[in-house]
């Protein structure tokens, strides 16, 4: 019996396949099992998973004619069989000792039920300044606190990082397809559910950055999914109860987010920004004012201001307002 069951969905890798392959045939705990769920690959991804089911037992090879992310990777559970579940995608690299260390946590660590690790884009030639920033805000969310205070501002894991607990999937019914980000939909059920999260802060996951990339392919992942998803567990948890909100922020984030709760049936009462330009005006016939102006009396805000290095100053800006993080504002951007 494995230790740890890996669950790998992939469709059309052949590219990179044998070089992630290659990453965890070089793991220094070698009790695992590779369970690898080929999604229709018309490439030569069935070959090269067949000729490793062969070369090594402990491969496990899934074939389907097609059905999407979520419907693989719920079908690569059932055939889970270890206490630990790891993931990993066809074209990433994990360091040697990705394994030892985050099974060695959880061993240790039995409050925690999902550890992930820091990760490395690569190739580092040509990757936008975007996704360096989301490299360093996901590395720097180093405990479970400040993984709950950012969880609405964007995925706090890189899937193919995470190692959890076989039993805590079952509990949660495993993924679900809502057309958003599967992961992040997993994350968001765990946090409201109790979860610890942690996170070893070596980086342990190299997760390569191409055209290709589901993150860039997909429409679940695209700004709108994510917003809709966020909204989607927000209206459950922080605003719950709400009908009326404000807004930090008055720029297209916040405009995006105004229509979605209206279409949730949560009002606008005001909008928070510092721009002279905009306090006074009114947009969705709720006022722009400024920080001294606000009053909550009560009320929840959200702060979708998009601008680099905003959310920090609105921080700031919170703290000497007296305003709660968690308590009176959620950042969502």
């Amino acid at each position: 019996m494995p230790s740890i069951s890996i669950l790998m969905p992939v469709r059309n890798e052949e590219r990179y396949l044998q070089a992630t392959l290659d990453s965890l045939y070089r793991q220094t705990c070698k009790e695992w099992e590779l369970v690898a769920v080929d999604d229709g690959s018309c490439d030569q991804t069935p070959a090269i998973l067949a000729h490793a089911a062969q070369k090594d037992r402990r491969v496990k090879l899934i074939r389907r004619e097609g059905g999407g992310l979520v419907a693989a990777l719920n079908a690569g559970l059932e055939h889970c069989r270890a206490p630990l579940l790891a993931r990993i995608d066809g074209d990433d690299i994990c360091h040697p000792r990705r394994l030892e260390l985050q099974a060695a946590w959880l061993v240790a660590h039995p409050e925690t039920g999902l550890i992930a690790s820091n990760f490395r884009h690569f190739p580092r030639t040509g990757l936008k300044q975007g996704m360096i920033d989301y490299e360093v805000w996901q590395n720097g969310l180093t405990e479970h606190d400040l993984v709950i205070r950012d969880l609405f501002v964007e995925s706090p894991f890189v899937h193919p990082s995470i190692m959890t607990r076989r039993s805590l999937m079952t509990e949660m019914g495993g993924y679900q397809d809502n057309n958003w980000p599967e992961d992040y939909d997993l994350w968001l059920r765990m946090a409201a559910a109790g979860v610890q999260f942690s996170r070893l802060t070596q980086p342990l996951l190299f997760w390569r950055d191409h055209p290709e990339r589901a993150t860039r392919t997909m429409d679940e992942y695209a700004t709108d999914a994510f917003r809709s998803c966020k909204c989607h567990y927000l209206i459950r948890s922080f605003l719950h109860s709400c009908s009326d909100v404000v807004i930090a922020g008055a720029g297209q984030e916040a405009r995006a987010w105004q229509r979605l709760l209206t279409a949730a049936d949560v009002t606008v009462s005001s909008w928070l920004d510092v721009d002279p330009r905009k306090i006074g005006r009114i947009l969705h016939n709720a006022p722009v004012i400024s920080p001294d102006q606000l009053r909550l009396d009560g009320r929840k805000m959200l702060v979708a201001i998009g601008v680099r290095g905003a959310r920090e100053q609105f921080r700031k800006v919170a703290e000497k307002s007296g305003w709660q993080e968690g308590v009176d504002f959620v950042c969502v951007a």
